[in-house]
């Protein structure tokens, strides 16, 4: 069954999220996964949370693979990219 995870980005750094965003799409294939809906320009219409800098939809064959795209130590560097870029959240919906 599909799976799909939220990513939530405040970036602080632009030069490392553009390092990310060379390297996130492959890393993504490796495990079926692939940006679903991104968006600059996120907007809460109800609640107190601030929007994010950067919010992502993405899907995955199911559950697992986007467990495994997450803990896959080969994409350490890639995942470390992300982190230096600013906070991120990533929930899997």
């Amino acid at each position: 069954m599909t799976a799909y995870a939220f990513v939530n980005l405040a970036i602080t750094n632009p030069d490392s999220f553009a390092a990310y965003r060379e390297r996130a799409g492959e890393a993504l294939k490796k495990h079926g996964g692939a940006p679903l809906e991104v968006s600059k320009e996120a907007e809460v219409i109800e609640g107190p949370e601030k929007a994010p800098s950067v919010a992502v939809i993405l899907t995955f064959p199911d559950r697992a693979a986007a467990k495994a795209w997450i803990d896959d130590p080969e994409l350490k560097e890639v995942h470390a990219l992300r982190e230096g870029s600013g906070s991120s959240t990533i929930t899997l919906l």
